[in-house]
Parts: C-alpha cells; structure tokens; sequence
C-alpha cells in the first residue's frame, strides 16, 4: 500500500534552507562543478553547518510525538526538494543523518529546480534560500518563501516551536493590500470595516496554517488526556493592521476554522521590536521593508507575493 501524504502537514526544503551552504556555494562558484563535485566528495563525512530554519524544520518534526503512532502515521513529513544531483546530494543526506532530523525522502535534480513536485507531493510550504526558485514557485501559485540571511533563534534548552505571520499577502490574498498600496489608509480601513464578514481569499500560506491546526487539536487533546503537559506549539500574527481593520482579519482566521495563539495589531509600529521579544523560530512576511530590520532579531522569510512584489 503507497505511504499516504494527504492527511499530513507536508514541508518540502532546500538544503539551502535548512544548512549553512556558503563555503560549498563559494566552491562551486570560484572553481566550478567539478571542483565542487571533488569538495563535497572528500568531505563526505563532515556535516553542513547549521542553517537558518534549521530549528525550525528540527522543532516542527519533533511534535510527531504527539501522534498515536509516530512512526507509521506522523503528523508531520519533511521532504528534501534539491537542486543537486544524488552524487553531491549524499552529503545532505549524511548532515540529516548526524543531525537526527527525521527526513527520509528526497528528490535530486541535478541543476533544476525542483518546485515543480510541490502538488505531487501535498506540500504546503517550501522553503528555499534560491530566490529565483521561489519566485518561479510562487509565480506557479505554490506555496514558497525565501530564507533570508537572518538572526538564528535556538534555544536548545527550549523545546517550544515559535511560529509568527504577517496576514496580508502571506496568510490572506493581496486584495486589501491593493487599496492600501493604491488608496492609502483611510480607503483600506473603510474597505475593511464594509467587508468586515466577508472572509479574504487565502494568501499562498493559508493551506499551511490550516494544517497546522491539526498540531495544536493533537496537543490539546494530549492535554486533556494529560494535564502535566505544557503546550510546544505558538502561532503568532504579527501585522501592520489595527483597528478597526482587526476585526475582518480575526473573522477570516475563523472561517478556516483556525486558531492564533496570539495577534499583534500594530499600527505602523516596527515589527522588529515586537519579534526581538517574541522570539519566533521562523517569521513570514511579504514585504521587503520589514523583512529587512525583522531579519536583524529573528529567521526571517520572504514571500514573495501580491501588490507589493509587483515589479
């Protein structure tokens, strides 16, 4: 019987997102594949370097506990989706090994770019460091997002998963974002207040979160069974809205029949500062201007759509 991927949350990465690649990237870069091909080969048995969603992708596989049958039916599969080939591939596969991430399926495509398997394989989210794949990605309508060179949180003593997302053009679609960008403030507001029970369109990772609601079922349900568990799990909403444009976000969230742990309407108020506090292992925006100073506190990744991505 073929292992079943559609009732799982299904991440698909690069290696770029998950490990350090700059010296094998400055290989292949100043001396060729070749070169490359020889580098990888004698370092065989020396792991990649920790990347930047590294706790990331380790703290989300580490909530299969909570499945009843972790090994057979986990809540969570990682698939590595690499541009190598499976020769130079090997050394990925080995760090994963040394580092005891649970990712046993890959897909190598020696010099291609392999977002083209995302509905293939039911991925919700791929993450990559290659920003020309993850446009393509997005540009296809997949759900992906550009690790950006950022701020690594990864408290080893903390075995918590820290989530945070912007709302407009990362969980919803770019609609309201378009009367911001073209009517300015006062347009938006009423636009929203006028359409407040009239749910947004999904944005490229509402499928993501909503997958991710049967994690937070699972831990509350563990909860039940055992009231000495704390709960792992925090999504986080982090955005530039306030009031009285808050209201149709929250009431969106509830027609997908998902649930925040917390919500921070900001106003205009810098996100950094509010991150720099918050501590997520991984944070998504659409936006470039607050990617820029959010990177400097937390992991950071860049989706790259709607209205304010439009060149």
């Amino acid at each position: 019987m073929p292992y079943d991927l559609e009732n799982r949350l299904v991440i698909g990465v690069a290696s770029s997102a998950v490990f350090d690649l700059s010296e094998s990237d400055a290989v292949f870069r100043s001396q060729g594949e070749q070169h490359y091909r020889k580098f990888q080969e004698e370092n065989l048995t020396t792991p990649l370097p920790k990347g930047i969603a590294f706790s990331f992708v380790r703290r989300l596989l580490s909530l299969n506990d909570l499945s009843t049958d972790p090994e057979n039916d986990p809540l969570v599969e990682v698939v590595l989706l690499s541009r190598n080939d499976p020769d130079t591939g090997l050394r990925v596969m080995k760090t994963i090994e040394h580092y005891g991430l649970g990712i046993t399926r890959a897909i190598f495509m020696q010099g291609r770019s392999p977002y083209e398997f995302i509905p293939a394989l039911n991925i919700a989210l791929f993450l990559s460091a290659n920003k020309e794949d993850v446009d393509a990605a997005i540009k296809a309508r997949y759900p992906a997002g550009q690790v950006l060179d950022s701020t690594i949180v990864d408290d080893e003593q903390d075995n918590s998963l820290r989530i945070a997302f912007d709302f407009d053009g990362v969980l919803a679609g770019d609609e309201s974002e378009a009367v911001m960008q073209r009517q300015g403030l006062t347009n938006f507001h009423a636009h929203e207040v006028k359409n407040v029970m009239q749910p947004h369109n999904p944005g490229p990772l509402q499928e993501f979160l909503v997958r991710m609601g049967k994690i937070q079922a699972a831990e509350e349900q563990r909860k039940r069974a055992d009231p000495s568990y704390e709960n792992r799990f925090r999504v986080s909403i982090v955005t530039a809205r306030n009031a009285p444009s808050h209201e149709r976000a929250l009431n969106t969230l509830k027609s997908w029949g998902v649930m925040a742990n917390d919500a921070f309407f900001l106003g205009g108020i810098e996100k950094r500062k509010v991150l720099g506090v918050l501590r997520p292992h991984i944070f998504f925006d659409d936006q470039s201007g607050h990617l820029r100073s959010a990177s400097t506190v937390v992991p950071s990744v860049h989706i790259p759509f709607g209205v304010t991505n439009e060149v």
